[in-house]
């Protein structure tokens, strides 16, 4: 993949290092020429100085084959405006930004064509399920709610197979924790003592969910 990045905070550093190893073509865009100290020598993508906006800065970075741009400088105005340079100019297929006013992450979610992480939101939804759901783990992915459960099998699951439990488009089991490993399940997959299901479950079925395996 060609991806751009836009702010090489420790966010934007980190994830363009992921990449750069997994051997994707990495450019990061950052004001400031000292924040790219960040990457350290592994680093083998290209880096530019100068703001996420600039249409010539971008056309030099390579944007019009970019598959993926990521908007993600301490600046909401700075990631919105270059999410909507790269998606309505460039029509990159995949824009990511970056915004920490919740109230501005819902209206722009709201909008469309763009895919906004606020974490503020996300951090505060995992203090949330710690405190009062700590088998449950919540994310906001491209505006709507789903999350994370972990079951631990029961008298009543035993020897009972995964597309038994599976309910469409509500929940979904996709691993099992077993005392020698985790392991991706098949539909026919048995249950046995001491396994715990690893599930994503609409947020709005939870309570649903929970009631049908006791939790």
């Amino acid at each position: 993949m060609y991806v751009i990045i836009v702010g090489c905070g420790r966010v934007g550093s980190e994830l363009g290092k992921l990449l750069s190893s997994e051997k994707n073509n990495v450019v990061l865009i950052d004001k400031n020429q000292a924040s790219f100290e960040r990457l350290g020598d592994s680093f083998n993508g290209l880096t530019l100085v100068g703001n996420g906006f600039d249409l010539e800065l971008l056309k030099q970075a390579g944007i019009e084959k970019a598959d993926a741009f990521c908007a993600l400088t301490n600046g909401d105005n700075t990631n919105l405006v270059s999410a909507q340079v790269a998606k309505k100019i460039f029509r990159v297929p995949k824009v990511i930004a970056r915004v920490y006013d919740p109230q501005r992450a819902h209206i722009y979610s709201a909008i469309g064509g763009l895919d906004i992480i606020s974490g503020t939101i996300l951090f505060a939804a995992m203090l949330r399920d710690k405190i009062v759901e700590s088998r449950f783990s919540s994310y906001l992915i491209e505006n709507k709610d789903i999350g994370v459960l972990e079951i631990e099998v029961k008298k009543d699951l035993i020897g009972k197979s995964v597309k038994e439990l599976n309910i469409a488009k509500e929940f979904l089991v996709v691993a099992i924790r077993k005392i020698d490993g985790v392991m991706i399940p098949e539909p026919e997959t048995i249950l046995g003592e001491k396994d715990v299901l690893m599930a994503i479950v609409k947020v709005n079925s939870l309570k649903r969910i929970k009631d049908r395996f006791n939790l």
